[in-house]
Order: structure tokens, then sequence, then C-alpha cells
């Protein structure tokens, strides 16, 4: 079960996954969270810097859908101005959001990552489907005895990831 929530990447901003990273791991599909992962809750519209991302990445052909448990409205509107595949209130960890976004984007299994900051939704959607998941921390977290105790739990994966990556200055990010 570890292996499932351990992700396969961290990195320390979504802007880090750069094409040349997703061609030399063999990616060409990248399912992508909203909140959090690229912008927080408060923001609904897409910067500039997030817009540029999206633009560099479908110049060297990288896929890309987003797949958010937030709800239409929230998912529609940041979508506006990047135009690409959305599934909101997907549910996650549930993997059929996943499944329809790949299906529509013509990827495998084999290569296809998530991109997302929680080990619990994220990363363990990606992972039951055999996908490679990248992480990156919260941008600003939910305080709420919800979000604490699924941060608490994530914990011990993330330290397994950077000990086992030598990079154990990434537990700062998730304040470990």
């Amino acid at each position: 079960m570890k292996d499932r929530f351990t992700p396969d990447f961290m990195f320390g901003h979504y802007w880090e996954v750069t094409p040349s990273f997703l061609a030399e791991q063999g990616i060409r599909a990248l399912l992508i969270d909203i909140d959090n992962t690229l912008a927080p809750y408060e923001m609904p519209d897409p910067d500039d810097r997030i817009r540029a991302w999206f633009r560099e990445l479908d110049a060297h052909g990288v896929k890309t859908a987003f797949v958010s448990n937030n709800h239409p409205p929230r998912v529609e509107r940041f979508n506006e101005t990047i135009g690409i595949p959305a599934y909101p209130d997907s549910g996650k960890p549930n993997r059929k959001a996943l499944l329809l976004a790949m299906e529509r984007l013509g990827a495998s299994r084999d290569e296809t990552a998530v991109l997302g900051d929680q080990l619990l939704t994220d990363a363990f959607a990606g992972k039951r489907l055999g996908l490679r998941a990248i992480i990156v921390p919260p941008i600003k977290d939910k305080t709420n005895a919800f979000f604490r105790f699924k941060r608490f739990l994530e914990r011990k994966y993330i330290r397994r990831y950077a000990k086992r990556h030598g990079r154990e200055e990434w537990m700062s990010f998730w304040k470990i």
C-alpha cells in the first residue's frame, strides 16, 4: 500500500515540471489538479505564469487536462483562458475522471502522469491506475481539522520520498 501514496516525483512548484523533464520520463499527458497545485482557492483565474506554462507544455506536445475535486463553476472559470479538457467534481481518489481524461487525450497509462498537491487524492488516484504521481507542496493550505489530519497522514510518505532521493530540504515545504 505504501507505493500508492509515495510520489514518484516531487517539485517545489508546478512550473518546475518542464516539458524536458516530462520528455525524459516518457510522459506525454499530464492530468492536473488546480487548487493549491496551480493556484490558491481564492484565485479565480490563472495568472500569466500559469498560462505561459500551459503554452510551453502545448508547444512541446504535452497533452493536458484538469482533473479537479472542485465544482464546475470554479473549474470552468479557471479553464476559460486555457481551454483544455476539464473534469470537475472528479471525486479523487476515484479513478473514473482520470480514465475519461486519458481517453479524451488519447494517452496510455505508461505515458501519463498526475500533478497535484495531495497524496491521499491526487497521488493515490493516479497510482491506483499505474500512473506516475508528481507532487508539489500546497500553495496555501486549508487549516481546518480535516485538512490538518490529511497532511499529518501524508508526512511519512513525504519523508520517505525526500530521504530516498536525498532531498531532505523539501520536507520544510510540508513543515515536517
